[in-house]
């Protein structure tokens, strides 16, 4: 095993980066190329045109090897993990018909025909009819097929951003069912395409022919051919090995394969995942994702603005601390965590709640952020705090939930993502949890997810709890104050916990007014 290299292409939101692993988890080298803005043509929507990725990723890929240690004769393969629920439509020779919609986009289809039948009248009787409507106008094939007829009957296949990176990896229309988050008609129990009489087949307008070969995470999807050789400088015929989806690699990156161990990612969505090998929703008709592990579930609980709002935030109301960090040559995080740091625990009651994006069940589509028990003493400082406060709240909320339907308890936290960086928000993550609260010893937990992957399908690893092992470690544990988790209990059972109900109703007027959120 000595030498050996792993190539893993992390495809977020904001940038590609092409990172090298060793099967020790080591990072040994990375090239990281930002995006550029997204497209808005219309306020709310969110796009990019697909060869755009494909620059990024060509252009990562050969700024990777200018960089010392690499070897391109010790790469044994390569393997990709990408944002999720990023669609691509292919004409009959493969080319992109019309820009990728981003998963942040929030362009809906009113007036959908509602799934009927024996399907419809069950989700009648559960009271589900409100969400799988909401479901099917989220849906970008329904938004494509009846505003841009012309493009939708031109769809020969119609993909996830993964799967059309592939295709120009490898030639080959396949994808990996670690991937598969999105508006499609995706069988997430038995993780494979749904069967002819799902109720999915009603609400979007995919047909069979359409849809990708799939191979489970761990599996080969192709080699690199000529063409792609050339583009990105990957040697020819390497394989390429099938990943998981960018959250789900973070969950395995993160070392996270136990029940009983909650991966907490503070990224522009804040989300909670879980792993089992049972099948388990959390909330009512909202599937668990694929895991990265073959035949494993991610339990999840998303924040759709998550950390976006601490981004927000700094953009608003942190110019200062931008400056002096750069004036001082300091990291930026270290000014904001002497912001944090200079209000107490709970933030003087000023209470956050983070429903900045509309969700589909507790809280439901009409749900609105708010923010409570503004006095004269509050400063910015409370409110940064009181964002950081209220994300931590919504995500133990969501372990309560996930625990409620798994009965297994969480008793270990980790935390991947950009918020990971902050020791501020670790401390009062662990404070708020009341439980011991970790992060990976590498930054880039969602690469080494996927290059864990890749060093199981090669065999470089025989399992997955060998690679866990192997591959991940911890970089430090805050532990939870006793003092802090005191003040914080309280305002999260006998404030935080209350407000939705409190408030839900007034959301619903606010929607029956103005009309937003939409209740098509």
């Amino acid at each position: 095993m000595a030498g050996e290299q792993l190539l893993s292409i992390d495809v977020g939101t904001q940038s590609t980066r092409a990172l090298i692993f060793d099967p020790q988890g080591n990072l040994l080298a990375k090239a990281q190329v930002q995006h550029p803005e997204y497209q808005s043509p219309q306020p709310g929507w969110t796009e990019m045109e697909a060869p755009v990725f494909w620059g990024a990723l060509c252009q990562a890929c050969q700024e990777l090897w200018t960089k010392p240690g690499v070897d391109k004769s010790a790469i044994k393969g390569v393997t990709i993990t990408t944002q999720r629920a990023n669609l691509v439509n292919l004409d009959k020779v493969g080319k992109p018909l019309r820009p990728v919609i981003n998963w942040s986009d929030q362009r809906r289809t009113p007036g959908l025909k509602p799934v009927g039948g024996m399907w419809g009248a069950l989700f009648k009787v559960a009271g589900m009819t409100e969400t799988v409507g909401y479901l099917q106008s989220e849906a970008e094939a329904n938004w494509i097929k009846t505003y841009q007829r012309e493009i939708w009957d031109k769809t020969d296949k119609f993909l996830l951003l993964s799967g059309y990176l592939t295709y120009l990896l490898t030639g080959e229309m396949v994808d990996s069912v670690g991937a598969q988050v999105a508006y499609m008609p995706f069988d997430y129990k038995k993780q494979t395409w749904a069967s002819k009489g799902d109720w999915k087949w009603q609400a979007i307008p995919v047909t069979p022919s359409m849809l990708t070969r799939l191979v489970p995470p761990a599996g080969k999807m192709g080699e690199i051919t000529a063409q792609a050789a050339a583009e990105t400088g990957i040697p020819e015929g390497l394989p390429v090995i099938a990943a998981g989806a960018d959250k789900a690699c973070e969950v395995l990156g993160s070392g996270t394969l136990a029940p009983n161990i909650c991966c907490l990612s503070y990224g522009t969505a804040a989300t909670i995942n879980t792993t089992h090998e049972k099948y388990i929703e959390v909330v009512p008709l909202i599937p668990p994702y694929p895991s990265a592990v073959p035949g494993a579930y991610s339990l999840e609980i998303q924040l759709y603005r998550g950390y976006w709002m601490v981004s927000w935030f700094k953009r608003e109301f942190g110019h200062n601390e931008q400056r002096l960090a750069t004036e001082r040559g300091v990291a930026t995080e270290t000014l904001f965590d002497d912001l944090v740091n200079s209000v107490p625990p709970g933030s003087l009651g000023l209470t956050l709640q983070p429903y900045w994006g509309p969700g589909l069940k507790n809280p439901g589509p009409e749900a609105k952020g708010a923010v409570i028990g503004f006095g004269a003493a509050h400063t910015r400082a409370h409110f940064y705090r009181a964002i950081l406060e209220g994300l931590a709240y919504a995500l133990r909320e969501g372990a309560e939930q996930t625990t409620k339907r798994s009965k297994v308890p969480i008793t270990e936290v980790r935390v991947a993502g950009g918020g990971s960086q902050s020791r501020a928000a670790m401390q009062l993550t662990a404070d708020i949890f009341g439980l011991p609260t970790s992060r990976p010893h590498v930054y880039e937990a969602s690469g080494l997810g996927a290059a864990m992957d890749l060093a199981v399908g090669l065999g470089l690893h025989s399992n997955f709890p060998t690679a866990v092992k192997e591959m991940t470690r911890l970089l430090d544990t805050f532990e939870p104050k006793a003092e802090n988790h005191k003040i914080y209990e309280e305002l999260y059972q006998r404030v935080y916990l209350k407000m939705y109900s409190r408030l839900g109703p007034l959301y619903r007027e606010i929607r029956d007014i103005t009309g937003y959120p939409s209740n098509d």
